[in-house]
């Protein structure tokens, strides 16, 4: 291309064009890079999260180290990289976690999701424990023979 003043329709088509994507994880087989390809960006608009799914495929996505303070309750709660809100700011105030605009939230925040999972956990377990304890009782009722005593009297 020249460098002339207004010279800037290009006459030909792009010279190299890629034969495949780029993949973020062909040569990075470490656990961190795992970890960002399986995080879920909930509390965020749709813009947002293309941001961050951006990031994220193209290997320019960096989680943080340590938390970060939140624009509105001023104290160091914020663990989710880019986003400039705690989770229960954002939550209270339903805007992005990321931008604080006032947009449709894509997916919500989960409330406490290690919880429910133990709380899935239990439940299975005791149901378990239900199924094994009826096992073990055997009650040898034989609601028939009742019933055919009382029609022949």
């Amino acid at each position: 291309m020249s460098s002339q003043k207004g010279n800037v329709a290009r006459s030909r088509p792009q010279k190299h064009q890629n034969a495949f994507s780029f993949k973020n994880d062909k040569f990075d087989k470490s656990v961190q890079t795992k970890k960002i390809n399986a995080k879920l960006h909930d509390g965020v608009c749709q813009r947002c999260k293309e941001i961050l799914e951006w990031r994220v495929k193209y290997g320019k996505y960096k989680p943080l180290s340590k938390p970060k303070k939140c624009v509105k309750c001023l104290q160091k709660t914020v663990k989710d990289s880019y986003h400039i809100m705690c989770r229960p700011c954002a939550c209270e105030l339903e805007v992005c976690a990321k931008c604080g605009k006032k947009e449709d939230i894509v997916i919500p925040f989960n409330k406490e999701p290690e919880d429910t999972e133990n709380h899935l956990c239990s439940n299975h377990r005791k149901s378990c424990r239900r199924n094994e304890e009826s096992d073990d009782l055997d009650f040898e009722i034989d609601f028939s023979d009742t019933e055919n005593d009382n029609q022949m009297d």
